[in-house]
């Protein structure tokens, strides 16, 4: 299925970069920014944090928001993708999958009415380090909320009769990513970047490692990874935190862990850049450039943050305006920053016809050497730092996010960094 080229251009000015082209791809025409951070709400959206560690090591993380109706509340794991190995890869995903497919208490039914029924909505995802399951209710039904998330989490039945149509559903969703160009190239560029380190592993698995699942995997995956010390309760909302701890005290009765058997996630090293080629039938090419980056909790976060909101965020970013505006060689083309807890990953990606992939591909590294060369203009480096904080305060406004925020903190920090902090260290960014 295409060629990897291990080689390097001997002109090529980053020597780590991993450049990833899929040839004749693609129809949809954008992709969901995943590695843009939340940060915190405006100051209209007053907030009181508050945070709790139980007896049994659970932690509980809230922001009271009283002139709201509503509350969202998500339960995190610290475990994904990159704490399986090659053999089980997928299993993560597929136990949050399979969670909603019956438990002690209710079966799949009664698990889909149980907050739709009172106009409320229950999800759940699992990226490369996490896992969460997540409600949102009105506020008068918070404690159905804290009840049914606790079923799912510590009381999944795994019941066999189901455990095979969701292999099949899973499998869908795993064949519906790879038709879809402009997603799965991202699947292929962190295989590439990272290697057979588990970070190069796709979330979702494989197809093999579906088939093969059992119950018993799933059962032993899941007392393995969701102890106590590595779940969180996250809430936002018109919540009181003394009695959302008072629901998590009785709606999780863990027993406290007794020790640490997990090994430390290994952190990836640094490869020689290459360039691989992917061939697939479809109409348009698309193309990932990028390289190894920072780890959240590195303090160049921030300037990496603004450089890549200056570089390709947004409608009034460099690369928009040069490789769409100016030369209208692309529909779709941004710049990510995926910072992890070790590590990250940033890079660019364009969607572009066949015929132009060379000229996109020049256009890209142009910008990237001006960035490395020419300093940004005052004027400039002002209007991204007014654009990142924009949006991070409009995005609070959400009610989800902001729990969204809670959680990936939690786990990330063990504290929750203010917008006062996250705006201050956005403006100590220079050129």
């Amino acid at each position: 299925m295409g060629y990897l080229d291990a080689s390097r251009d001997g002109e090529s000015r980053f020597s780590n970069i991993t450049s990833i082209n899929l040839l004749h791809l693609g129809k949809k025409p954008y992709r969901k920014s995943l590695g843009k951070l939340v940060e915190a709400s405006s100051h209209k959206l007053l907030a009181t944090y508050e945070k709790s560690v139980l007896s049994n090591g659970v932690r509980v993380v809230s922001e009271e928001i009283s002139h709201v109706r509503s509350a969202s509340i998500g339960v995190w794991i610290d475990t994904g993708s990159r704490d399986e190995v090659s053999s089980n890869n997928g299993i993560s995903h597929f136990v949050e999958h399979m969670v909603f497919k019956g438990t002690k208490k209710r079966n799949t039914r009664e698990i889909a009415q149980s907050l739709e029924s009172v106009g409320g909505y229950l999800n759940a995802f699992t990226s490369k380090e996490h896992t969460c399951y997540y409600a949102r209710i009105l506020d008068e039904y918070t404690e159905l909320a804290v009840d049914v998330l606790s079923d799912l989490v510590l009381n999944p039945s795994f019941p066999e009769k189901e455990l095979e149509k969701e292999k099949g559903v899973v499998i869908e969703e795993l064949k519906n990513a790879e038709d879809d160009p402009d997603d799965i190239i991202h699947d292929y560029f962190e295989k590439a970047l990272y290697g057979a380190h588990p970070l190069g592993f796709p979330v979702i698995g494989t197809e093999n490692n579906l088939r093969k699942f059992t119950r018993s995997d799933l059962s032993q995956h899941r007392l393995q990874q969701y102890e106590p010390s590595k779940i969180v309760i996250a809430a936002a909302g018109n919540l009181n935190h003394r009695q959302l701890v008072d629901m998590v005290e009785r709606y999780f009765p863990l027993k406290p862990q007794k020790a640490n058997v997990h090994s430390p996630r290994r952190k990836p090293s640094a490869r020689e850049g290459f360039t691989q080629t992917v061939e697939k039938p479809i109409q348009q090419a698309h193309i990932c450039l990028g390289t190894i980056a920072l780890s959240i909790q590195d303090k160049q976060r921030y300037p990496l943050m603004v450089l890549n909101t200056l570089l390709g965020d947004g409608m009034s970013s460099r690369l928009f305006q040069n490789i769409r505006e100016k030369y209208g060689f692309a529909y779709s083309v941004y710049s990510f920053a995926n910072l992890l807890s070790d590590t990250g990953s940033f890079g660019v990606y364009v969607g572009t016809d066949a015929q132009h992939v060379d000229q996109c591909t020049d256009l890209i590294w142009k910008e990237l050497d001006k960035l490395a060369s020419k300093p940004v203009s005052i004027g400039e480096l002002n209007r991204t730092k007014a654009q990142l904080k924009g949006s991070m305060m409009l995005s609070l406004e959400s009610i989800t996010n902001r729990m969204l925020r809670l959680g990936s903190s939690e786990l990330y920090f063990r504290e929750l960094h203010s917008l006062d902090t996250v705006i201050s260290q956005i403006n100590k960014v220079t050129q």
